[in-house]
C-alpha cells in the first residue's frame, strides 16, 4: 500500500441555497367541477458565496497492487496504521510477500480523488443554507509526503461446483470480503415464498 499525507487550502466559488414554502391555489377537476385546491410549493433562493478551507491529511490509503481484487480490499479497511512500525525482515520471513506494482504518481491520482471528496463535503459544510452549489473548487497542496507500507492482507480460493472463488482477509481485524456460490434454486425459493407471503397479507387485508 502507499499513504499520502497532505497540508491542503482550498479556494471555492459557489452558492447558498435557502428553501421557503408558499402557498398557491390551483384549479383541480373534482366530481366534473373545478375547484381551487391550496398547494405548497418549495423554493429555493440561491445567493453567491465564496470562501476557504482548509484540511490536513493524514495517511490516504491507497492500495499499491495490481493482482490483488480492489473491489475487495477496499471493502476490508481500516487498517490499525498507527501501529505501524519501521520496516523488519523477520515480519515477512517465511511468507510470500509482494512489492508494489503501481507507481507512487499514480497511486497519489487515487489519493487526490479521496482528498478532493472530502476537501468537497468541507466546502458544502462551509457553504451552509440548505442546499450548495460548488461551481469552482482550487486546492493548493503543501507538505506533501508518502509512505511505502507492507500491510497483512491474506488472499485464498477455494472451489465449489468446479467453480473458483477468491476472497481476502484483513490480517488484524479479520474482516473478510470477496466471492461466494450463490444458489439459483434457493433464490427462486425466496422468491416464490415472498410472493406467497405477499399474497396472504393482501388477502388479510381484503377480509378486514
Amino acid at each position: 500500500y502507499w499513504t499520502y499525507d497532505a497540508e491542503t487550502e482550498t479556494e471555492y466559488r459557489g452558492q447558498r441555497g435557502r428553501v421557503r414554502h408558499r402557498t398557491r391555489h390551483v384549479p383541480v377537476r373534482v366530481d366534473g367541477r373545478t375547484r381551487m385546491q391550496a398547494q405548497t410549493v418549495a423554493e429555493i433562493d440561491w445567493t453567491p458565496v465564496r470562501g476557504r478551507v482548509s484540511r490536513n491529511f493524514r495517511d490516504v490509503l491507497v492500495l499499491g497492487s495490481r493482482s490483488l481484487p480492489k473491489r475487495f480490499t477496499d471493502g476490508i479497511a481500516p487498517f490499525d496504521l498507527m501501529a505501524l512500525s519501521s520496516y523488519d525482515p523477520r515480519f515477512i520471513a517465511g511468507f510470500r510477500s509482494e512489492a508494489y506494482t503501481v507507481p507512487v504518481e499514480e497511486g497519489y491520482d487515487e489519493a487526490r480523488a479521496i482528498m478532493n471528496s472530502v476537501i468537497e463535503a468541507d466546502i458544502r459544510r462551509d457553504i451552509g443554507g440548505d442546499q450548495q452549489r460548488i461551481t469552482h473548487m482550487e486546492t493548493r497542496v503543501g507538505e506533501l509526503g508518502f509512505k511505502h507500507v507492507l500491510l497483512p492482507v491474506w488472499l485464498a480460493a477455494y472451489r465449489y461446483g468446479g467453480k473458483s472463488y477468491r476472497f481476502v482477509v484483513n490480517g488484524r481485524t479479520g474482516a473478510v470480503r470477496g466471492e461466494r456460490p450463490w444458489s439459483r434454486a434457493k433464490i427462486a425459493l425466496m422468491v416464490l415464498l415472498m410472493l406467497v407471503l405477499a399474497l396472504v397479507l393482501a388477502a388479510l387485508q381484503v377480509a378486514s
